[in-house]
């Protein structure tokens, strides 16, 4: 496998072997039961010594993620979806005969370059799960599904010509027109030319980080975040360094004075809504973060999913909304609002910044389909106003009866703030609570969860997790909330475990 070590920075070798190892098996990338690269072999792949290479393996069997054995070698222990008996099981297999347990042991020695990929590992969950909460979606039914369906056979039936042509790389003008009108009436100034059409925000965020983004390259998040940003950041081989947030969002007083230290070439962030924490950032605080972008002549990458669902008053207006001068790129994304299996995301740039990523766009993909594009426009131009208004209500209904629950079945240690918009809800709990084993025990109830660890930066652990209260049934969500609620009653050790106080339910 391919590590990059960076021997100039402040984390020892060995802490940068042993988070790369455990991002990998993490993420699937590395399966269980796998066995690892000798100490010697690693040794010498990595040029280190075999101390470095042996204290990065005992980092991984302390956290429990792999499995030594005196002249048997290391094995991946097993991932939080499969069952820690098995998994041993499995090992013990192998150990016995590592060599021809499958006919594609070979490929190991294959290197590729996804260090991590947590994105794909929790998007899709097992069979058992009855009440899934871990993708943050809305409820399929409450989508325009059918409408959207019937503009498509329309355009292909009576206009089959589109479908013979290639459509522009930066995308159906028509559509990049009707997005014009849409940011019009949101405070957002723009013309056409200034838009790229991508299949979704996370090809956007991609096409930015290849386009701007290199080894070594210092990238600014906030502490949680988005894990589809952390993967594609990661996987640029981006020195990325993670901001704390409070109430109005991202700490600007802190990212200056680490900015001072570790100069940024872009800042990545969730202003509206954030996923997965639901915090909005204060206007004052997006004007400092612009003024702090052009001081720095660097890149603000605003992701905005979710600024059309508000619950009561409209969030504040986009830090693209603000900016004169081209350091933001706006990714608008409308497949979460309109139909995920649309891929549809709108980023705005200017200048050359623009100019650039339409020219990665056109090696990505040659531009994204134009038959959705041209039946997401007609939507948008016709019925999305009337449309997302009612989805708002619907949504935030969704939100008080999740509310409801967690105020009556909440475990003591276990803390929360409900949003203001979106899809997700953030539960903090007790700090020395085994999430691995919450995971494995609500997975196994029929409930899933998204493990908070999989929205930071290089971080073993966290007594966090997000679930989304949008992407099931009202009663199936309430349902969901009682049995998490209870599954974690019962992983929460009882001693000292008191209730700590809630954050303000607003």
């Amino acid at each position: 496998m391919h590590i990059e070590l960076k021997r100039g920075s402040s984390t020892k070798l060995y802490v940068q072997i042993a988070l790369t190892i455990a991002d990998r098996i993490r993420s699937g990338l590395i399966e269980p039961g796998t066995r690892l690269p000798s100490v010697r072999k690693m040794t010498a792949d990595l040029g280190v010594s075999l101390v470095t290479v042996s204290k990065a393996y005992a980092e991984l069997e302390a956290i429990q993620l792999i499995t030594c054995s005196q002249g048997k070698g290391c094995y991946v222990r097993g991932s939080l979806h499969t069952d820690q008996t098995e998994e041993l099981d499995r090992t013990q297999r192998l150990n016995g005969n590592s060599e021809s347990s499958t006919p594609w042991n070979w490929q190991m020695a294959l290197v590729d370059y996804l260090p991590r990929a947590q994105l794909w590992r929790h998007f899709d969950t097992s069979p058992q799960v009855r009440v899934e909460l871990h993708m943050s979606a809305i409820q399929p039914e409450l989508l325009p599904t059918r409408e959207i369906i019937d503009s498509a056979y329309r355009l292909s039936s009576d206009h089959a010509e589109r479908m013979a042509a290639y459509g522009s790389f930066q995308g159906d003008r028509e559509l990049r027109q009707t997005f014009a009108e849409h940011f019009a009436e949101r405070g957002l100034q723009v013309t056409p030319e200034r838009m790229l059409i991508t299949s979704g925000a996370q090809q956007g965020i991609d096409l930015v980080a290849r386009t701007f983004v290199g080894p070594g390259d210092v990238v600014y998040m906030e502490a949680p975040s988005y894990t589809g940003a952390i993967d594609v950041f990661t996987s640029r081989g981006a020195k990325i360094i993670t901001v704390p947030m409070d109430d109005e969002g991202m700490r600007i007083d802190l990212l200056t004075r680490l900015c001072d230290t570790y100069p940024p070439k872009l800042i990545y962030t969730i202003p509206t809504y954030h996923n997965p924490t639901g915090i909005t950032m204060s206007a004052r605080r997006r004007a400092q973060l612009l003024n702090l972008a052009q001081s720095y002549h660097c890149l603000i990458l605003e992701d905005d999913p979710f600024a059309d669902l508000y619950f009561r008053d409209p969030p504040p207006a986009s830090i693209k909304s603000m900016d004169g001068t081209g350091h933001v790129v706006y990714i608008k994304s409308f497949s979460k609002v309109l139909s995920p299996g649309c891929r549809i995301a709108c980023a705005i740039a200017d200048g050359s910044v623009l100019t650039r990523l339409v020219a990665a766009k056109s090696t990505a993909d040659l531009g994204s389909p134009l038959l959705t594009q041209k039946a997401l426009q007609s939507f948008i131009q016709n019925q999305y106003g009337v449309y997302v208004s009612r989805l708002r209500d619907e949504l935030y209904s969704r939100l008080c009866a999740a509310a409801e629950v967690l105020k009556e079945h909440a475990p003591p240690g276990m803390h929360w703030r409900l949003p203001d918009g979106g899809l997700n809800l953030w539960l903090q709990l007790q700090d020395n609570l085994d999430m691995r084993e919450l995971h494995r025990q609500s997975l196994a109830a029929g409930v899933s969860f998204l493990p908070g660890s999989a929205c930071y930066v290089g971080e073993t652990d966290t007594s966090s997790l997000r679930i989304c209260f949008t992407v099931t049934s009202a009663e199936l969500l309430c349902e969901g909330l009682r049995v998490l609620c209870d599954v974690i009653d019962k992983v929460t050790p009882r001693e000292g475990g008191t209730m700590a106080d809630r954050l303000p339910l607003i």
